[in-house]
């Protein structure tokens, strides 16, 4: 599934603002390698259901362990190793005797109080690797099962077996030593692969750790040769107390044309849609209660267009160019989700209406994707209900002495409010202007 850095950012997947991100939101990483692994997996979508699947089946077996997982492996742990192997130290004696130990810590203090530290971490990290393996032994994962088929041959020398039964407060001066010059001299290599493998484990668990907190579910995921999304209880993944909504669309209606008032909810449900339509393919949990959806090519969106002052490009013509780049890729290509949030704000009512009405009626022919396009331009409506396969959507404002009212409620319908004058009445913005 494709999703350009356009469609990235509208839907939040990451944001300049961090804390505004979905990535955000799903980091529970506990390592520095671990947190760039997670972006690397949010940044690419999966391609095939086998994939997707075998993806939730690692996600739900790590959330069976969560509460075994090891806890002696951190950050620490392993900036710990890997300074070890940076740092220039005294050569650390092959076999040392019980003398050349006592010689090495009198003449060598400061690099043997360095390997003693390091050999207490990599106890806690080698122990904390084997118990990973035994958590995983009955996963039916096949990308779990590889990492604990590598981290066990991995584990398989000698001097390994010997950190496993070690109380690392117990060690002595010749145990610290034979193992340092171990780990420098015939380990760098294998250790650094299970720091690896661990990195990678720290990303998915993330995924997993996220979506226990957070509720999620996984979806159903079908390469369906049609276009079809339906969801119930799904919500917007980024807000604190979300509203449901109830969503349905296939390849008969395959279209949402969305009206409210400025505020209502549109775009946080387009965005709501975006989300969990990508988590979907990432192969992860969703925000809904449950939800069914076929195998899409790649979204695309239409939501934060901006003018280009130093290239001297409008917002109406990049608006343009987006809706162009729309099109073409719509017509290389079978079940996109599209999502197009207020087109043409960047031209006058009339052009805006006339625009608009020829793009979704272009859209409406194509029924192997996946439409859902909102418009404060309710006029359109109008024309648009000859078409069979366009879902009339609007979220309902009122009035109440004075204030306004947002339900925030999917309802079927075009609205028709206008509540830009009562906004700006209310704001004070008409008093200010009144004492100019």
């Amino acid at each position: 599934m494709k999703a350009d850095n356009t469609t990235l950012i509208d839907l939040s997947i990451f944001h300049p603002d961090a804390e505004q991100s979905v990535f955000h939101r799903l980091n529970y990483t506990q390592t520095n390698e671990g947190r760039e692994y997670l972006r690397m997996l949010l940044s690419n979508p999966l391609h095939s259901v086998a994939a997707i699947a075998d993806t939730q089946v690692t996600l739900h077996h790590l959330t069976s362990v969560l509460n075994k997982w090891p806890k002696q492996i951190s950050n620490g742990t392993i900036m710990v190793l890997e300074k070890f192997y940076e740092t220039p130290i005294d050569k650390l004696p092959g076999h040392p005797g019980y003398f050349d130990s006592f010689i090495y810590q009198f003449l060598s203090a400061t690099d043997y109080s360095l390997t003693k530290y390091t050999i207490e971490h990599a106890i806690d990290f080698i122990k904390g690797m084997n118990i990973i393996v035994d958590l995983l032994e009955e996963s039916n994962s096949k990308l779990l099962l590889s990492w604990r088929d590598r981290i066990r041959y991995l584990l398989r020398k000698e001097e390994i077996g010997k950190m496993l039964v070690l109380d690392k407060k117990q060690c002595s001066a010749k145990e610290i030593l034979e193992l340092g010059n171990f780990l420098r001299q015939q380990y760098k290599n294998d250790l650094f692969e299970l720091i690896d493998i661990y990195h990678k484990m720290d990303a998915y668990l993330s995924l997993a750790i996220a979506g226990n907190q957070l509720g999620l579910q996984f979806p159903e995921v079908t390469d369906s040769e049609t276009p079809f999304l339906e969801a119930e209880g799904l919500f917007h993944l980024l807000l604190s107390v979300p509203t449901p909504y109830d969503i349905r669309m296939n390849q008969t209606e395959n279209f949402i044309f969305l009206t409210g008032a400025n505020m209502a909810g549109k775009s946080t449900f387009i965005k709501a849609v975006g989300i969990a339509a990508y988590l979907a393919h990432i192969g992860m949990g969703v925000p809904a209660k449950n939800m069914k959806i076929a195998l899409l090519n790649g979204i695309l969106s239409n939501i934060q267009v901006s003018d280009n002052l130093i290239r001297g490009e409008s917002y109406f013509f990049n608006e343009v160019q987006r809706i162009k780049n729309t099109i073409e890729t719509i017509n290389q290509g079978n079940k996109w989700l599209i999502l197009i949030d207020e087109l043409f704000k960047g031209t006058n009512q009339e052009d805006a209406i006339r625009c608009s009405t020829a793009v979704m009626e272009g859209l409406s022919k194509k029924r192997n994707s996946l439409f859902i396009l909102s418009t404060h331009l309710y006029e359109i409506g109008v024309t648009l209900q000859q078409y069979s396969n366009i879902q009339f959507r609007y979220f309902e404002t009122s009035v109440a002495a004075g204030e306004l009212q947002f339900s925030y409620q999917l309802k079927p319908g075009i609205s028709n409010d206008r509540l830009g004058y009562l906004i700006l009445q209310k704001e004070g913005v008409l008093d200010l202007l009144r004492q100019l």
